[in-house]
């Protein structure tokens, strides 16, 4: 059983530092840094964190209705094995290098620098602003219903499972490995560059120059709205629902569609006969995009 800890205000540095098997209800933490510092074996419900760097280098926490005001800045680095549920986080650049993070039911207000580095993370019902370069080189992701709005997202990231999402960002998934996003919305320039085994399976897609140079992409049952210049450079197997308003110089594979507003084949360039193109109406065939007289 823990010892608990309740309706305290917690102030001056370390002021819980390396506690061990404590349960903290309705309390504040005031000012002084890194109030928690290794700690584990902990349980935090409805507790205020007003200060810098509140759970660093610790294990086994259970956080519950808190909330991180603005200067808990780098709140949590370095941690392992932590479950956050019902949570509001308005501090930036939370979650650095930690491994073992799942988050059901919060709110990041902002969520710069966020997620940078850290493995084997669980989001379910997640809301992201502001959230540049959100999940950076992290892998080992599971999300369900997250709603992100912020750009850059997952780059760099490995092994990543999203769903039931809707993604607003520029230029999502670069230089990512392995990633499947299912029955989601996703808006974004540049979507996808220079990655490694990218599925997208019952997804919609915005994007402008989207899914270019990326070895072996798969679409199944997708629909491409408003994206131009589609799949320059990638190997490509495509089912997609309706039109596409351009295609420019797939490597090989296959591209299904209603319609395509433009192909751009550039023979000097590709193969032209790589690529399987099945669709009944194109309306403009090119050999040069109208950039290049």
């Amino acid at each position: 059983m823990k010892d608990l800890l309740k309706q305290g205000r917690f102030t001056g540095e370390r002021a819980l530092y390396g506690a061990n098997g404590i349960r903290v209800e309705d309390s504040v933490f005031e000012d002084g840094e890194s109030p928690l510092k290794e700690s584990k074996n902990v349980e935090l419900s409805c507790c205020l964190f007003r200060w810098k760097y509140p759970l660093w280098y610790c294990d086994h926490v259970d956080v519950d209705g808190c909330t991180l005001f603005e200067m808990a800045r780098a709140g949590i680095w370095y941690t392992s094995n932590i479950t956050v549920r019902n949570t509001s986080i308005e501090a930036p650049k939370n979650f650095r290098r930690c491994s073992g993070a799942a988050l059901e039911n919060v709110t990041f207000h902002n969520a710069e620098e966020t997620f940078w580095s850290c493995d084997n993370i669980t989001m379910k019902n997640v809301s992201v602003s502001k959230g540049p370069y959100f999940c950076m080189n992290s892998k080992n992701i599971e999300a369900d219903s997250l709603m992100l709005n912020g750009n850059y997202a997952f780059d760099g990231a490995e092994n990543v499972t999203v769903r039931n999402s809707r993604l607003i960002t520029k230029d999502a998934f670069w230089n990512s490995k392995n990633v499947t996003v299912y029955d989601s919305f996703i808006s974004c320039e540049y979507l996808g560059w220079n990655s490694t085994n990218l599925t997208l399976v019952n997804c919609t897609v915005e994007s402008n120059q989207g899914m270019c140079y990326i070895d072996n992409l798969r679409l199944v049952n997708c629909r491409l709205i408003d994206t131009t210049l589609a799949f320059e450079y990638s190997t490509v197997e495509a089912e997609v629902k309706g039109r596409i308003d351009s295609v420019f110089n797939p490597i090989s594979g296959s591209v299904s569609a209603d319609e395509i507003g433009e192909l751009i084949l550039e023979k000097d360039k590709i193969d032209p006969s790589a690529t399987n193109i099945r669709c009944p109406l194109v309306d403009k065939r090119s050999d040069r995009p109208e950039w290049i007289k």
